[in-house]
């Protein structure tokens, strides 16, 4: 299914390009150019099979768990935690042993602030780390959904962003959540329209992933809004032109991919 798309997908590529190069706006050309290096990015790993889909998960996972870990103040060891986490999880789904890295990082998250004697801040650490596991523990579903189930997820919810985030800007009206002012329910509804919309022409609409499209990617994008209004910033980094970083574009696949794995 993915070599099938993929001439389809480099047109749609090359077509938004004309179209956003027309338009002469400078956020659109920025985030055009991300979507033409991370589309073949995404692809050529799934293409790889298991192997290049836990890579994928492996680079994803460590680089958000960066972001993350700047965003909340951890110190070096609660992210080397996460670090070892999001590399050894998707590892140990190729080699289907997943029981094993997240209760021995759990449990090294919540005694490392113990054993150093942290009073002050030592529940901080430990609840912050935690939240950390668990919310990158679903790039692991990019290996466990097997190759067309993961690109067909990947695909549809990147296109119910976009089509989330033009519909809130031309329909406008009530908002989503106190989380994030700028998103509101046209928007969801857009963005549900879109991703079931890709899901459907790649022939995988199911139930399951139906609902994590649908469901999982607004309520994975208002998962960051809350962790960034709570360390008071606007964007999780400042590298990844037209979004901020990673993290801002991945938000949405992390909730998808963890309903899609529990579902399926």
């Amino acid at each position: 299914m993915i070599l099938d798309t993929a001439p389809y997908l480099a047109g749609a590529l090359g077509v938004s390009g004309l179209a956003v190069w027309w338009s002469r706006q400078r956020e659109l050309v920025r985030r055009w150019t991300t979507w033409a290096i991370a589309a073949p990015l995404v692809t050529g790993s799934l293409l790889l099979g298991p192997q290049g889909a836990a890579a994928l998960a492996v680079l994803l996972g460590v680089v958000c768990a960066l972001e993350y870990s700047r965003l909340v103040r951890l110190r070096a060891p609660e992210r080397a935690i996460l670090l070892a986490h999001a590399t050894l999880l998707p590892i140990a789904a190729l080699m289907g042993d997943m029981c094993w890295p997240p209760a021995v990082c759990l449990l090294a998250v919540v005694l490392t602030p113990v054993l150093s004697g942290d009073a002050e801040d030592g529940s901080r650490r430990a609840a912050f780390g935690m939240f950390g596991l668990l919310w990158f523990a679903p790039l692991a579903g990019l290996v466990l959904l097997g190759p067309a189930q993961a690109f067909a997820l990947c695909l549809a919810v990147a296109i119910a962003d976009v089509a989330a985030w033009c519909g809130g800007n031309l329909v406008g009206g009530p908002r989503l959540s106190p989380l994030s002012p700028v998103k509101t329910w046209s928007g969801v509804l857009g963005g549900a329209a879109g991703g079931l919309g890709v899901l459907a022409l790649l022939g995988s609409f199911t139930p399951a992933l139906a609902v994590a499209v649908a469901v999982g990617a607004p309520l994975g994008d208002l998962v960051e809004s809350m962790v960034k209004r709570g360390a008071g910033v606007k964007d999780a980094g400042a590298w990844l032109p037209g979004f901020g970083g990673l993290l801002d574009r991945v938000d949405s696949l992390l909730i998808a991919l963890a309903l899609a794995v529990v579902l399926v």
